[in-house]
């Protein structure tokens, strides 16, 4: 292995360390306390040694949400897989939704914060428009197979999602953690959408 190589692979295992000191950091004390300073001290480097691999703290942050979002579009894609009907993807795909956001709480705080990301976010985080592109897709294909084919997919994709992402923020804020009769309310929610969409 020649020097370039060994600095090149020294330097991955910095920026490594310093993503798992930082999620380290993030489930012990929320994303919050979350600082450079914390880092640094967490992996015994300088603070000037983070900054040579992320120029601020939202740029380790953006890290983390692209990581979620991938997260979420693979689970999506794996559920959606399991069934052939676009009405059935969806609902089942909305109790993924769910599921991941509570199996994966520090995730979905950092990937929405408060709401759903906007338009220009969107174009910033290829992870994001990934998983948005499947959630278009599979209304377009329930659509297309529908009473009514020449619905809005764009304003439905809005519903979807809004109706996902505000039932799954109302709980964790409500409690923090999932509830088995909340839960219960995603799916009558996911079967009412879904039969108004192809009804």
């Amino acid at each position: 292995m020649g020097i370039a190589e060994r600095k090149l692979r020294h330097k991955e295992s910095i920026r490594i360390g310093i993503l798992e000191a930082a999620w380290q950091l993030v489930i012990t004390d929320g994303w919050q306390s979350l600082s450079i300073r914390k880092i640094a001290d967490a992996i015994e480097y300088s603070i000037p040694v983070i900054y040579n691999h992320f120029e601020n703290k939202e740029a380790i942050l953006l890290e983390f949400t692209k990581e979620g979002f991938e997260k979420l579009a693979e689970t999506l894609r794996e559920v959606k897989a399991t069934h052939a009907d676009p009405a059935k993807q969806l609902a089942a795909m909305g109790d993924a939704y769910w599921d991941f956001a509570f199996d994966n709480k520090e995730y979905y705080q950092l990937m929405f914060g408060l709401g759903i990301p906007a338009c220009d976010t969107v174009k910033k985080v290829p992870e994001l428009q990934e998983m948005t592109a499947l959630m278009i897709s599979t209304i377009k294909e329930a659509i297309a197979g529908s009473k009514n084919p020449e619905a809005d997919y764009f304003l439905k994709f809005h519903t979807y999602w809004s109706i996902l992402h505000g039932l799954v923020s109302i709980q964790m804020i409500e409690s923090g953690k999932p509830d088995v009769t909340k839960k219960m309310i995603v799916q009558d929610a996911m079967a009412g959408f879904t039969k108004a969409l192809v009804d």
